[in-house]
């Protein structure tokens, strides 16, 4: 009876203990699947706002290229301008010659208006004196008729007493027609004269008004030139305004994008963190087998060597091991992408990918040694479990525990912090260059870069050092 008991009592130990273990692995799967829940919506918090960092991005190069060609047009506009300047201050030289031209023109005629003022008076004195010596001819034909004409001439003669009275009677007659004759002919010289002077008057008066005409044509013409450049040069100085409050408005928006740049940083970094963390919780429930070898294309190949070499050119042997060691526990981690290439092209994760380095490699070979580290990782070679990686500074600065360092990179499994993370980034140059991060900042994935790459990547220093979710 006794021994049924202890049997009875053992049985439903054992039926315990199995529904117990059941219950737990039923709550460890439970865990695990609002764990992965978590980190998707912390993925989709981190792709939402790395689409809001290109989108910014791709709005700071749009504005920048407008700028540019804003300031191709200001530039164009300024010699546009100055060349118009030029052309009026050439118009407003040529109309100031023609003005004194015009002036002399002027005074010209009014000297030759007073010679013709003159000839006149001169004339109406002439037809004056013409007048008078006419009627004084008329008076004397007149007497001259009525006492016989001709004939009365003769008889005077011959009513002559003497022959002495006869001749001093022809003479005086002689004497008197000589002195009608010389005034006829002195007036008809005169008259001659005037009209010649009067002809030559009025022939310089004609050619004065033609040149008049010619230098007034000249000014208008000029005149409308110059309010037709003054036109285009007041277009151009208000396009050149425009332009010039254009670039100031790019230099505003450019400065209000890069605040939200900056803004972005550290919400990026901090979200990457909080992913990186998660996935380290979750695979601490359930340590995973990363080991083993990879059976790799040749194309897979290089993208590893490429990446080892991108990430470790200026590392030792083992630092190069080491990032490939982190690669590939990725690859066969159920945190990250199952492939090479889909490893190394995650998104935010491998700064020599984002910058085009690896593809640079890519397209002029990597080199032997580094292919070599890749062909040892994948023939199953591992110097740890690690990963993640980052430089010293930054493991420090996120408080990581428990990483080994190898080399300049910081290697670790498990995203544990002594504190919580920090949630801004450091400035740029809190951290001399050779503490950048190396990969996607905090994102341990990313090995980082050689020494000698490092000073290039400071642009990218904030957003890599928060991706810890390498």
């Amino acid at each position: 009876m006794r021994r049924k008991i202890l049997l009875g009592i053992m049985l439903l130990s054992l039926i315990t203990c199995e529904f117990s273990f059941v219950s737990y692995a039923d709550e460890i799967q439970d865990t695990i699947s609002i764990m992965q829940q978590q980190e998707a919506e912390t993925q989709a918090t981190i792709s939402n706002l790395e689409k809001q960092t290109k989108e910014t991005q791709d709005a700071i190069n749009q504005l920048q290229g407008q700028k540019q060609q804003t300031q191709s047009n200001v530039s164009n506009l300024e010699g546009q301008s100055s060349a118009l300047q030029s052309t009026i201050k050439g118009y407003s030289s040529k109309l100031e010659t023609l003005n004194e031209e015009i002036s002399e023109a002027e005074d010209a005629m009014a000297e030759v208006s007073s010679e013709i003022v003159q000839l006149n008076n001169e004339l109406s004195e002439a037809q004056q004196n013409e007048k008078e010596r006419y009627e004084a001819l008329k008076m004397r034909l007149k007497s001259t008729y009525e006492n016989g004409g001709t004939s009365g001439l003769l008889r005077v003669l011959l009513e002559s007493g003497s022959l002495g009275e006869f001749l001093t009677k022809f003479e005086y007659l002689n004497a008197i027609v000589r002195y009608d004759r010389q005034k006829i002919a002195e007036y008809q010289e005169l008259q001659a004269q005037i009209q010649a002077k009067k002809e030559v008057v009025e022939e310089k008066e004609a050619e004065l008004d033609a040149y008049q005409t010619q230098l007034d044509e000249k000014h208008d013409e000029l005149s409308d030139l110059t309010a037709e450049v003054k036109g285009q040069l007041s277009a151009t100085n208000n396009t050149l305004t425009s332009e010039r409050n254009k670039l100031a408005d790019y230099d505003t928006k450019i400065k209000e994008l890069d605040k939200k740049m900056k803004e972005l940083e550290p919400q990026v970094a901090a979200a990457q963190a909080k992913l990186a963390q998660q996935i380290a919780e979750r695979l601490a429930l359930t340590k995973e087998d990363t080991g083993g070898s990879y059976s790799a294309s040749d194309t897979e190949l290089m993208w590893l060597a490429a990446t080892i070499q991108a990430e470790s050119d200026g590392e030792s042997y083992t630092g190069k091991l080491g990032v490939g060691s982190v690669i590939m526990n990725r690859v066969k981690s159920s945190a990250f992408p199952n492939s090479i290439i889909g490893v190394i092209t995650q998104n935010m994760q491998f700064a020599p990918y984002r910058s085009g380095k690896i593809d640079y490699i890519m397209s002029v070979g990597p080199n032997s040694t580094c292919i070599r580290a890749a062909q040892e990782v994948l023939n199953g070679a591992r110097i740890g479990d690690y990963l993640f990686f980052m430089t010293q500074y930054w493991a420090d600065y996120y408080r990581i525990k428990n990483y080994t360092m190898i080399g300049n990179h910081a290697f670790f499994y498990r995203w544990e912090t002594y504190d919580p993370p920090a949630q801004e980034t450091p400035s740029e140059d809190a951290a001399p260059a050779q503490e950048e991060t190396s990969g996607d900042g905090g994102d341990s994935g990313d090995g980082g870069e050689s020494s000698e790459e490092q000073s290039e990547n400071s642009e990218e220093n904030s957003e890599e050092n928060s991706e810890g979710g390498d």
